[in-house]
């Protein structure tokens, strides 16, 4: 079973990578400047660890709980980024920080003081980036645009967190161009304060080719790489 996980993952991987070149050629761009983040929610520690072998550096988790628990059986914790995708209650920061070197979720000032504090408490200092919420839905995380600027100067201003960039989801079920778009704008207004914040977490399974037209410097792909949790249950 495992070979064949290996062989299934590998083959979903190249397809990715192929589509990342083809986006990147598309855009003019250069394919290593696009980190590929591997969205591993749902999935167990011996899929991270095939991945590893497979040259993933990069993983994502959005669930506190199970990632907590799952990277504690990863072999290969060490070679690996560990990027923390989901929202997140300020009473999670001291736990997330325990395990994530990155925390992309960060919507409001009261996380960011949770998560400086908890980073202080750790010894470390955490990569941040700011997520900005496209379309206004509830529920989705995200601080509205005209707010990312003030909240991005925030997490500049803790000496226990790191400020990388920008983070954003598409809109559902619309053309995730003009979102990204307003995304590639905003992250140019914080770049303007914060020449060093120059990551832009955009683009999913669906929609990386608009996100990398749109300056996207990280992919978070889950489902194109690992399937449906269904499916390998």
């Amino acid at each position: 079973m495992t070979d064949d996980r290996r062989t299934e993952l590998a083959a979903n991987l190249e397809a990715v990578r192929e589509r990342i070149v083809r986006a990147c050629e598309d855009a003019g761009r250069d394919p290593a400047g696009v980190t590929l983040i591997a969205v591993t929610k749902f999935f167990p520690a011996t899929d991270v660890d095939l991945l590893a072998g497979l040259g993933v550096t990069d993983i994502g988790e959005n669930r506190d709980q199970e990632a907590s628990a799952k990277l504690a059986d990863v072999a290969v914790r060490a070679d690996l980024q560990v990027h923390f995708i989901g929202q997140l209650q300020s009473k999670k920061a001291g736990s997330v920080v325990g395990y994530a070197d990155v925390v992309q979720s960060v919507d409001r000032p009261k996380l960011v003081t949770a998560l400086g504090r908890a980073a202080q408490s750790a010894g470390k200092v955490v990569d941040v980036l700011v997520q900005v919420n496209l379309d206004e839905a509830p529920g989705r995380g995200g601080v509205p645009p005209a707010d990312a600027r003030a909240l991005a100067d925030a997490v500049a201003h803790s000496a226990s967190l790191r400020l990388r960039g920008v983070m954003a989801v598409a809109p559902l079920g619309s053309d995730p161009a003009p979102a990204f778009a307003r995304l590639q704008e905003v992250a140019g207004a914080i770049r303007e304060d914060h020449p060093e914040a120059d990551w832009i977490s955009a683009g999913m399974s669906g929609d990386l080719e608009a996100a990398i037209a749109h300056g996207a410097t990280h992919l978070r792909v889950g489902s194109a790489i690992l399937g449906t949790r269904e499916s390998h249950r």
